[in-house]
């Protein structure tokens, strides 16, 4: 389950540049599905993160190491959720026409947050 986390935040950040490019060169239908693509990516992620939670074989409170697990995962997870609403947002947004190719800088902005979090 890591490694699938690791590539499916990796692609997500594929998606969300495709996202970028595509409103730079104002299609909008492109940053749309790139977009729908990467909020699917960050939802399959906090699934995953779940389910890895679900089949760790300790908790919390076992040990230092699940503390520092749950801690530094769920920060990590907590990361995603905000910027998967910060996309959700961007996508409402795209979608009403509010970004054009040369008015962008809040999905600009959700985008480089993005990329904070798939790092």
């Amino acid at each position: 389950v890591r490694l699938l986390n690791t590539v499916v935040l990796l692609s997500s950040g594929v998606t969300v540049t495709h996202c970028n490019y595509s409103v730079l060169i104002g299609d909008n239908f492109g940053g749309v599905m790139g977009l729908v693509f990467t909020l699917g990516l960050g939802v399959f992620f906090t699934l995953l993160q779940g389910m890895e939670y679900n089949d760790a074989g300790f908790n919390i409170s076992d040990s230092v190491y699940g503390s520092v697990f749950f801690m530094a995962t769920g920060f990590h997870g907590f990361h995603v959720i905000v910027g998967s609403l910060f996309l959700g947002v961007s996508l409402a947004r795209l979608l009403l026409g509010q970004f054009t190719m040369s008015q962008h800088v809040g999905l600009e902005c959700a985008i480089w947050y993005w990329h904070f979090v798939d790092v």
